[in-house]
């Protein structure tokens, strides 16, 4: 039996993999502190249970998610069938000196091996500490627009 959606099972599904593991931004959603939603780009590395993030301290986001913590990640493609992993969870933030390590990581993945290390090194120039921002998914959806589709379609 397929999993339905809010399942956390999703995660496994070969499309999210798919999403995970590519090059593709996710975008952030959180609730700003005068009240209005905001949704960021933001790199990401995914550990295989959450998301883990790294931001400067300055970040205006930060004083958002202290204030509340309740946020939802999208990941999606730009190739017909259409691909879109959907998080909703809890953010939880460590500050950490120097480069959050899973920046580091996920700089590598965005840019390649060499281009990420140079701009970790020169990041680390410009900013003595980072925020790790942590988002461990309790809800999760997939649409893959062949098997899974928007609620509102009469499929």
């Amino acid at each position: 039996m397929p999993c339905k959606q809010g399942d956390l099972s999703l995660l496994q599904h070969p499309a999210s993999q798919e999403l995970l593991k590519s090059t593709i931004p996710a975008r952030l959603s959180y609730i700003a502190t005068d009240g209005t939603p905001r949704v960021i780009p933001i790199w990401y590395h995914w550990n295989g249970a959450e998301f883990v993030m790294g931001t400067p301290p300055k970040a205006p986001k930060l004083k958002a998610l202290a204030k509340n913590p309740k946020v939802a990640l999208t990941i999606d493609d730009n190739v017909f069938p259409h691909k879109v992993l959907l998080v909703r969870g809890t953010a939880r933030m460590e500050p950490v000196n120097g480069v959050v390590p899973e920046y580091a990581i996920a700089a590598e993945r965005y840019f390649g091996r060499e281009q990420g290390q140079a701009w970790v090194a020169n990041l680390g120039k410009m900013i003595p500490s980072m925020v790790r921002v942590i988002i461990k998914p309790e809800w999760v959806g997939l649409l893959d627009f062949q098997t899974r589709f928007p609620s509102a379609l009469p499929l």
